[in-house]
């Protein structure tokens, strides 16, 4: 099977594997399994790994702020945003096309819902939306459509309202720069390379969030329950080789876009050309049923769109907020790739697409 769902995970880095292989059993004559917490010297080395690997995934954050550990991006994002409305109780506002994880959030808060453009992208700032002393949430880089979002404009409003920013940057650590504006950054291991159950939330200096969780106190008192050395490794390594290959990753998913854009030119790209992550290309064909072209070419790992509501059979509520029409938005198709995908696997899967929807009449 050739893999085309970056954006619902990625493949693990042998870099990752490998930190993580050594929190397994024992490293440098001590127990490697030891709980962090404990002040024995195998707990110390295991504590000393966390913090190594909390500096390697801060290093691709704004500098003023702290990296905590949770285990993933959608308790992150639970936590800021129910934790955070706490003391910043104006009100609540958020994308309309925002990821299940903090869409349902905003749904339970009763917050604003910002609307976007035909192309995926906030509207320009309506101060009448944003709240006073209130939290409002944005993601980086959409999952579905891969569009990036004017995150600074936003937290500029939020902040002139005395409010904070929380950046759901999921699709955008490790890809894109994080805009220094935001006052709360989700992430997550698995998209850049990591091992799954693992994400952070970066926290501004000077933001007042109350804990997570109470009970042992780990995570400076902010999220208590035993912390995973091995995990915690296994993300470091990967944003610490995202970082070093920054660059490289750029170019090459960049490169594999013109790829795809001269192999299946007859279909429309969904959300902004300019402002969007190229690893992410989402595509529609009139004719064309994409449940459907999923079953005729299934040795392609691709999707409809988020992978959370790939069960569902609802509508993306990302392409509806675009604007699109129901029949649009089911003839669309979302196509990811990154670091490893090489370009003659690219070319086999996508000339099998273009075969699969030939089966249902477009040509």
């Amino acid at each position: 099977m050739i893999y085309l769902d970056y954006q619902a995970t990625t493949p693990l880095a042998p870099e990752a594997k490998d930190a993580m292989l050594k929190w397994m059993g024992t490293a440098d004559d001590v127990p490697a399994f030891a709980n962090p917490a404990s002040t024995h010297r195998a707990g110390r080395a295991a504590a000393a790994a966390v913090e190594v690997a909390r500096d390697q995934v801060a290093a691709l954050l704004p500098a003023n702020g702290r990296v905590y550990f949770t285990s993933g991006a959608t308790e992150a994002l639970n936590w800021a945003l129910f934790c955070a409305t706490r003391e910043y109780s104006g009100g609540v506002a958020g994308l309309a096309i925002e990821h299940a994880a903090t869409l349902q959030c905003l749904e339970k808060l009763q917050a604003s819902i910002l609307p976007v453009d035909a192309k995926g992208v906030g509207l320009a700032v309506d101060d009448a939306l944003i709240p006073e002393n209130g939290v409002v949430a944005m993601m980086l880089v959409n999952n579905e459509v891969g569009t990036i979002q004017p995150v600074q404009d936003f937290a500029d409003a939020a902040h002139a309202k005395n409010s904070l920013l929380l950046c759901d940057a999921v699709q955008g650590y490790g890809r894109v720069a994080i805009p220094d504006g935001a006052d709360m950054v989700a992430i997550s291991a698995h998209k850049i390379h990591g091992p799954k159950g693992i994400g952070a939330l970066w926290v501004r200096d000077g933001v007042d969030l109350p804990p997570l969780m109470l009970g042992g106190a780990q995570e400076q008192g902010m999220r208590s329950g035993t912390v995973s050395p091995m995990l915690c490794s296994g993300f470091g390594a990967a944003a610490a080789l995202a970082a070093q290959n920054f660059d490289a990753d750029a170019a090459h998913v960049d490169h594999l876009w013109h790829v795809a854009r001269a192999i299946l030119p007859e279909w429309t790209i969904n959300g902004s050309q300019d402002h969007r992550y190229r690893g992410n290309m989402n595509i529609r064909r009139d004719g064309v049923n994409g449940l459907r072209l999923m079953s005729d070419a299934r040795n392609i790992a691709f999707s409809l769109g988020s992978a959370c509501g790939s069960g569902s059979g609802k509508v993306s509520h990302v392409l509806r907020a675009m604007g699109m029409s129901e029949t649009e938005a089911r003839s669309s198709i979302r196509l990811g790739w990154g670091r490893y995908t090489k370009e003659a696997e690219l070319r086999a899967a996508l000339d099998a697409i273009r075969q699969a929807a030939q089966l249902q009449g477009v040509n």
